[in-house]
């Protein structure tokens, strides 16, 4: 229940009466504590495991920021985003500065080391703060380049269009941590899956197709 409501554009009624068609009768409310409780401890796990399986890419990074209206003030969303699309890191803020990108860039390579290249818009504060860490030999700027990252919002946009906009910056960075790594978790990697592993998974969703 919480993975549904989290990966899919459902508000908490949805969710409530598709549980009490198969039913399962619980208030909406139900829904939310669930989601707030358990979801980070399953984002956790998930990210945990992923990072002991080095299941992500230090070839190449996209970097890029979005807008979020909280209380009719505007906060930005930083998002990285390896070459394959898997999500690595978001970080909520309420300013796009130098200050900001540092403290997102020191985040990211915390957790999943230095990339090769980083592929980033023309925000000055992405230069600036890549200067502290010595890697603004490794920024790439250019059109059309970092069509991964802004992709890569389009799920979480479409998520946050189904819910009651948020209440504050932390409920903000708690749930696109949550989203990020559900979502990491049922992308299929198939460049890190033998090739007779994913045959063996095609032609078993295929069966299951046919027999729908």
């Amino acid at each position: 229940m919480v993975l549904m409501y989290v990966r899919y554009p459902l508000s908490l009624r949805q969710v409530e009466d598709l549980l009490f068609e198969r039913g399962i009768d619980i208030c909406h409310e139900t829904v939310r504590f669930w989601w707030n409780r358990f979801g980070p401890m399953f984002a956790a796990k998930i990210r945990k495991r992923r990072v002991q399986n080095r299941s992500y890419s230090t070839w190449r990074w996209h970097l890029d920021e979005v807008f979020v209206r909280i209380n009719g003030e505007t906060h930005y969303l930083w998002r990285a985003v390896d070459h394959e699309g898997e999500v690595l890191e978001v970080f909520a803020t309420k300013r796009r500065d130098r200050k900001a990108a540092l403290a997102f860039l020191k985040r990211a390579m915390k957790r999943y080391g230095r990339p090769k290249i980083i592929v980033t818009d023309r925000l000055k504060s992405y230069r600036v703060a890549m200067k502290v860490i010595g890697s603004a030999a490794d920024q790439e700027c250019g059109r059309w380049l970092n069509n991964r990252a802004e992709n890569s919002h389009q799920l979480f946009r479409r998520r946050e269009g189904a819910m009651s906009k948020f209440r504050d910056i932390k409920t903000l960075q708690k749930f696109a941590a949550v989203h990020a790594s559900i979502h990491n978790d049922f992308n299929f990697d198939r460049h890190l899956s033998p090739e007779q592993s994913v045959r063996t998974l095609d032609r078993h969703e295929g069966s299951r197709v046919s027999a729908r």
